[in-house]
């Protein structure tokens, strides 16, 4: 039973280090507090106060949960090697279950590498077509897609903020609002400008065609969070169109949100009202701000320069259906030699190997 006790003492030291530097006591007090407060029916007097409440609770549930499941199990296995102490018929089995509990805290130790400020957090995913036209924008909707399967394969509630779809095919812009715990840490490596190789399906000839798209993953920000300077906004109100540009309703509900001294502008017109517009491209705005203000290291967002917080530069992967099959990074080099794959929602490898170029670095 040595060799068991000391793959046990081993795990639980590490697995108590992790713990201890995630401050999971902190949070399951936090938990509690929360559970709390939930629980007070005058709390729905404010509805939006209500769900807010609620939403943070249900993050912070799916966080802690396996780490105090992990905590109790380890205590449990803890008691029944000491008190099975000799006994052989139960050396395999309790192999077994350290074996198990091994594999579960190799996965809740990756919360480790998320040390950023939002990577706890949701995320936003802002989608938009290079050139290339109706490749492009058909490029685009499949990038859409392939976030939008690894979100339902991840367990990720998915919502679609905000769609803008080209003449022909595809779409121009896409926004997508990811929650769940750690989303913005793992898809950061994400943001970056994506290259699509492939035969086009939109030309007679069946020419080869390079696509491109830029794709944004933003932190979702609360709105406690905003330093920004009214003065600092400007806004304009137009019509919003349709597909091809047709008008899908009377009034000018569309809402464009203009940052002044960066420049950067957000541009919603799917929400039905002025207002419902106004408050989405509010939040992708922030959210911008927030990214830009982190890479600039700026104390506050009047430090910020003028500039994008993703730019068209060197693209960070590549796509090729045409005339091998090929998805590689070019950061990390990882390759998947099925890209079909990828684009169906299988991106870990990619994230999973960009975390762990960051641990070496």
């Amino acid at each position: 039973m040595q060799p068991l006790k000391r793959r046990l003492s081993e795990l639980r030291h590490e697995f108590d280090d992790a713990y201890t530097r995630l401050d999971i006591d902190t949070q399951l007090r936090d938990l509690e507090k929360l559970e709390q407060e939930t629980a007070v029916p005058e709390l729905w007097n404010n509805p939006e106060l209500a769900r807010t409440k609620n939403e943070q609770f249900a993050r912070l549930n799916e966080r802690v949960t396996p780490w105090r499941t992990l905590k109790v199990q380890l205590d449990d296995l803890d008691e029944l090697v000491v008190i099975s102490d000799g006994d052989v018929e139960l050396k395999d089995e309790l192999g077994a279950q350290i074996d198990v509990l091994t594999t579960t805290f190799g996965e809740l130790k990756k919360e480790l590498l998320f040390t950023g400020e939002y990577d706890a957090g949701s995320a936003i995913v802002r989608l938009t077509a290079g050139v290339g036209g109706t490749d492009a924008q058909d490029w685009t909707e499949m990038l859409e897609r392939m976030y939008l399967r690894w979100a339902e394969k991840e367990g990720v509630k998915s919502t679609l903020l905000e769609r803008v779809a080209g003449e022909e095919a595809g779409v121009k812009t896409s926004v997508i609002q990811l929650d769940g715990s750690y989303v913005y840490g793992r898809l950061k490596s994400e943001n970056g400008v994506h290259r699509l190789v492939r035969l086009s399906p939109f030309n007679s000839d069946n020419l080869r065609q390079t696509s491109f798209a830029l794709v944004e993953v933003l932190p979702e920000v609360g709105s406690d969070k905003a330093e920004i300077d009214p003065k600092d906004l400007k806004i304009d109100v137009y019509r919003a169109g349709g597909h091809g540009g047709q008008s899908v309703n009377t009034t000018d509900s569309a809402v464009r949100v203009t940052h002044l001294p960066t420049g950067i502008s957000v541009a919603i017109q799917n929400e039905r009202s002025q207002l419902q517009n106004k408050e989405v491209a509010m939040r992708i705005l922030l959210s911008k701000l927030q990214q830009l203000k982190d890479e600039q290291h700026a104390e506050t967002m009047n430090d910020l320069r003028a500039g994008e917080s993703a730019s068209w530069g060197a693209q960070i992967r590549n796509y090729v259906l045409h005339p091998y099959s090929l998805a590689k990074d070019t950061r990390t080099k990882y390759e998947e030699k099925d890209p079909k794959k990828v684009l169906d929602g299988e991106i870990n490898g990619f994230i999973d190997a960009y975390l762990g170029a960051q641990i070496s670095n």
